[in-house]
């Protein structure tokens, strides 16, 4: 998928951890993990909105597309 999930870098620029940001958005450091780790096969709107209202931001500023041979470039090795 094209679609890449930029969450810690917002998290680092507000200094805020996994927890707190899972608390305040009500969802669960689990789901958290799955968004941050590119395995999310969906993210509903009221979860998006949440998202956007804890960080402050546009959707477009935590996830973005990148054509599909980009893609493995964008992403982190596993395990890093």
């Amino acid at each position: 998928m094209a679609i890449v999930v930029d969450l810690d870098l917002q998290l680092a620029r507000r200094g805020m951890s996994v927890g707190e940001f899972a608390e305040a958005v009500g969802i669960t450091p689990a789901n958290v993990a799955v968004l941050k780790n590119g395995r999310a096969k969906a993210v509903r709107f009221t979860t998006l909105d949440a998202i956007c209202r804890t960080l402050g931001c546009q959707p477009g500023d935590v996830l973005r597309w990148v054509p599909d041979e980009e893609e493995e470039q964008a992403r982190p090795e596993e395990g890093s």
